[in-house]
């Protein structure tokens, strides 16, 4: 019995701590508690059956060295960075400012504001990387709106859900940071491969829209005139995205005729920007309307987050900065478009420092318990157990991608992305490894899902955070005067299904396609016996354990 018990320690171990994580005990207490218990119970068993398990007390010294590792990352320091930026930004009124303008341009067709919500959703995750700070804004902001004009229900929560998690895909998002260390890829190289998959996502929720607006029009209604204050902007919107086309071939032409396509993207961003400051400069040296003033209103509004947009991923994709400078610059972007507006006040900045200090102590805590519970299950040889049991999935590459995809699906309806990210995500790749599976590629696929668990009952967080600032009771539309009835949380979970399936598709078309986030790889339907890996010998020669650390990730 015990040499069974012995032989099977590592699944037990796991298995234990995660179900006492979703009893909803402290995740960094969870991991590092767990990692000393099953440390001691593993040593003792070593005695009771050595054959089956060799730990020794030099392994416990290796924590020291892993808990510094941690603190030394220079990759994680993006983190508080990217977090700060977001907060005062969404403190300085820009996601009002942008649902107002772009609801305004898109109102004249059916589902306009929801095509408002997906393309500023998308805007807001380029500059804040925050999905709470995307879903409250527009929650609080465009949900009445929505409501006002005679949006079904369970759609525009739906939109506002799905359109609110973009920040976990579209860079600089926090996923892909963390799935870059985890994985040992750069975050650079992460970025650049998810812009598509990115495009990929809003195509596929603004398509659904399109067809509701088909099949129930009645549900997506277009704004009425007189909510169209800043007149007719179709001919203005045009004209700037001709201009735009035309800067951006005469920009390519003359920097760099054989452009890679990231530079590619950086160039489109100046040109979103220089496109329709040029169309302002004319009309104002005109002295007429060449414009309309709905045009000029997206001039003032669009370049600021589109110039900060360049200044942080531009910056990265054209090798300039490193993902933690282009933060660093990023946050100082948000704190003078702040200043500029006149919206920085002191206790915003004291509020946004203070939920970035504890978000990155969060973070920080939840990784050094995990390197403590890691290094417990790498002892009790558990990542051997994991890769023989991922890698013998029937399928080979396949079949371990649609595995891999449906665990952390389920995991995502009851963990937080930064608990799957920590404890989980470390032993997938083992076992991909193994497989020579893309790395990169399967980063990507991850951060899919991992956004898809923000939207999946019960405990998605997108889901909580609008429910916080949605009425639960009747309420009155301050303009109309009308009594609007409650927004139940059942319509939430009715409208967020839809964008659930559209990120199952995504994944599934990432998947057959890798060519999509730039790996060139292909999904073998089945890799012989003969070509699995062996597994290697797990030595301890003393103070040599530190070899058990997980990949030290590597420089920006």
């Amino acid at each position: 019995m015990i040499e069974l018990i012995a032989h099977n320690l590592a699944p037990i171990m796991f298995v234990t701590v995660m179900a006492l994580l979703l009893l909803g005990y402290p995740v960094a207490f969870t991991l590092a508690g767990g990692g000393l218990f099953y440390f001691l119970v593993g040593l003792e068993a070593s005695h009771l059956a050595p054959n089956e398990i060799h730990l020794t007390t030099s392994l416990l010294s290796a924590n020291v060295n892993r808990i510094f590792d941690v603190m030394r990352n220079e990759t994680l320091l993006a983190v508080p960075f990217f977090t700060l930026m977001g907060l005062i930004l969404e403190r300085s009124g820009m996601a009002e400012d942008l649902l107002d303008t772009v609801g305004q341009l898109f109102g004249g067709v059916r589902g306009g504001v929801a095509y408002a919500v997906i393309f500023v959703g998308a805007l807001l995750g380029a500059t804040t990387g925050v999905v709470a700070a995307s879903v409250l804004a527009m929650g609080l902001i465009s949900l009445p709106i929505m409501a006002r004009y005679g949006y079904n229900t369970p759609l525009a929560t739906g939109t506002i859900l799905g359109a609110g998690t973009l920040a976990q895909i579209v860079p600089p998002s926090l996923v892909l940071i963390v799935l870059a260390d985890q994985l040992g890829q750069p975050v650079g190289r992460m970025y650049s491969a998810a812009l598509i998959p990115a495009a990929l996502v809003i195509a596929l929720y603004c398509a659904w829209i399109f067809i509701v607006t088909i099949v129930r029009p009645a549900a997506a209604p277009a704004l009425p005139p007189e909510a169209r204050t800043l007149g007719r902007g179709v001919g203005s919107l045009l004209a700037l995205i001709a201009l735009s086309v035309v800067l951006y071939f005469a920009g390519r032409a003359v920097f760099d005729p054989m452009m890679r396509w990231e530079n590619a993207v950086v160039m489109a961003s100046v040109v979103a920007v220089a496109g329709p400051l040029v169309i302002a400069l004319l009309n104002g040296a005109t002295g007429g309307r060449l414009v309309s003033r709905l045009a000029e209103r997206v001039v003032l509004v669009m370049v600021p987050p589109l110039t900060l947009i360049f200044l942080v991923l531009g910056t990265i994709f054209l090798g300039i900065a490193t993902p933690t400078e282009g933060g660093a610059m990023g946050a100082a972007g948000a704190l003078a478009l702040a200043f500029a507006k006149r919206r920085l006040s002191f206790d915003g900045l004291r509020q946004a420092l203070e939920s970035t200090t504890r978000l990155t102590a969060f973070v920080m805590f939840i990784l050094i318990g995990a390197r403590v519970f890691s290094l417990t299950f790498y002892g009790l040889e558990g990542d051997r157990w994991v890769e023989e049991v991922l890698t013998a999935i029937p399928g080979g590459e396949l079949g371990f991608l649609i595995a891999v995809t449906a665990l952390v699906f389920i995991l995502g309806c009851f963990l937080d992305f930064f608990e799957i990210a920590f404890i989980v995500i470390p032993f997938i790749a083992v076992a991909a490894r193994a497989l020579e599976i893309d790395m990169v590629w399967l980063g990507i696929l991850l951060a899919l899902n991992l956004q898809a668990s923000f939207l999946t009952p019960p405990f998605g967080f997108a889901l909580f955070y609008l429910r916080s600032v949605a009425p639960n009771a009747p309420w009155v539309d301050a303009q109309t005067g009308r009594t609007m009835p409650a927004i139940r949380s059942a319509d939430f979970y009715r409208g967020v299904v839809p964008f659930v399936v559209l990120q199952l598709v995504a994944i599934a078309i990432v998947m057959a396609f890798p060519q999509l986030t730039g790996s060139g790889g292909e999904v073998r339907p089945t890799v012989p016996a003969t070509q699995t890996p062996a597994p290697m010998p797990l030595e301890m020669p003393g103070l040599a354990l530190p070899d058990l650390a997980l990949p030290d990730a590597p420089s920006n």
